[in-house]
């Protein structure tokens, strides 16, 4: 069987912008007839298809791409399994990801603790599934394989006695996943023995997915991480600081429209999204960003053209007799297909977004004063003067305000940004 090729929406190509990319792997676990059961989502630090790093960075890396990217995107709609360290498991980080699409590897190296049993039992009844990796026997771990849903064997380390000895032990209920299948012997080995799941090279090589990052703002998190600890969280001080960071307001509307929050009204403010959540959701939400993001080091600048955008639809609202909390939104997100390499139309079936602002996003045609403030900031950027006049007057603007709206969104964008941190202007 020949390895999948696995791929996201086309790369969308920026002049002289370095790239900021993440990259994962997925392996399919597939069932006797060689059907896909379930994905594997697997942590890359860069483009070689190998693991190298620390394991609780990985499994916050995968979360926070499940987040920003959709579980539901990267595992195909089917049951994605994800990694999980001692401390993702007690804290509860798995919990930005919805429940019936997930199931908690549990890594052999977890000790079966009071807090880690207490922990699956309770993750257990929100829904999520439990899997045992590289699993072995020992007397200490019956709590967890009365909780497993799954439990996995490595084909290559045990012998058939081994194997043997192990599955005469375990409870009927887990599935069975035999992983590191390399040849058809061992397939046709392990399905006699009774597995009824397997993975490994013989069927499909763990496929590289490239994806790309959104900008963060890093003071920003620095200050978010003094805010997440209050309790409870300011919300009004709360959105201020998400407004300033593009990645971590698109992760919290990713987060409202999954199958996590099911919240099913349109979103037309950060605070409303907020709300939505609630403060434990945000709280998994951001630390999981702050800590994929804080040691990542791109460009700036084109933080700084979202920033400027969204403060200056957000004032220009005003003049145009618009929402401007859904404004700022529109303006933030106008470069997200920029920030992720990935075209509107996608990012959009991701969002709780009203129709009318979508298809402001998308440029189409329909209630065009809402895209107004957009529109005169993209004519400005090429330096389309007559198309800036033609904007103003049709939604009822002084040409002169909307300038003035400009010059006022390009130092808060500056000031926003440590001037330290943005590339020298021509």
């Amino acid at each position: 069987m020949q390895a999948e090729t696995c791929a996201l929406a086309p790369a969308i190509e920026v002049p002289n912008q370095p790239r900021a990319v993440r990259y994962l792997a997925r392996q399919p676990i597939l069932d006797a007839r060689g059907q896909v059961h379930a994905y594997e989502l697997l942590f890359r630090s860069g483009s070689r298809n190998a693991f190298d790093g620390d394991d609780d960075t990985a499994t916050r890396t995968i979360l926070d791409n499940s987040i920003v990217f959709g579980l539901e995107t990267l595992a195909r709609g089917l049951p994605a399994f994800v990694n999980c360290t001692p401390e993702v498991l007690i804290e509860e980080q798995v919990r930005v990801l919805p429940p019936r699409m997930t199931v908690l590897e549990i890594l052999e190296t977890v000790a079966p603790t009071p807090e880690i049993i207490q922990a699956c039992i309770h993750l257990k009844s929100l829904g999520f599934r439990i899997a045992l990796d590289d699993f072995t026997w020992h007397s200490s771990l019956q709590p967890l394989v009365s909780l497993a849903d799954y439990i996995k064997i490595d084909f290559l380390q045990s012998p058939a006695a081994e194997r043997s000895l192990l599955l005469s032990r375990l409870p009927s209920a887990p599935r069975l996943i035999a992983e590191k299948v390399e040849t058809r012997a061992d397939f046709d080995t392990a399905r006699a023995e009774g597995f009824s799941l397997f993975q490994g090279y013989y069927f499909c090589a763990p496929a590289m997915l490239r994806v790309s990052r959104i900008p963060a703002n890093k003071i920003c998190h620095l200050l978010l991480l003094e805010l997440l600890q209050q309790d409870p969280i300011d919300i009004h001080k709360l959105s201020q600081l998400i407004k300033r960071d593009p990645g971590l307001t698109y992760r919290l509307l990713r987060l409202v429209n999954s199958p996590a929050c099911a919240f099913r009204q349109e979103v037309r403010s950060i605070e409303t999204a907020l709300l939505a959540i609630g403060d434990d959701q945000f709280r998994r939400l951001a630390s999981l960003a702050i800590a994929s993001e804080l040691s990542s080091g791109e460009s700036t600048e084109i933080l700084r053209m979202a920033f400027l955008r969204a403060r200056f639809c957000e004032l220009a609202a005003i003049h145009c007799r618009l929402d401007p909390a859904e404004q700022y939104l529109i303006g933030l997100f106008s470069l997200l297909p920029t920030m992720l390499r990935v075209p509107m139309k996608e990012i959009l079936l991701a969002l709780p977004l009203r129709r009318e602002v979508q298809d402001a996003l998308l440029g189409d045609d329909g209630d065009t004063a809402v895209r107004a403030p957009l529109d005169w900031i993209e004519s400005e950027e090429r330096r389309d003067w007559p198309r800036c006049h033609q904007i103003a007057a049709r939604c009822g603007a002084l040409p002169a305000d909307l300038v003035d709206c400009y010059l006022s969104a390009a130092l808060w964008a500056d000031e926003t940004l440590p001037a330290t941190e943005l590339p020298p202007r021509n």
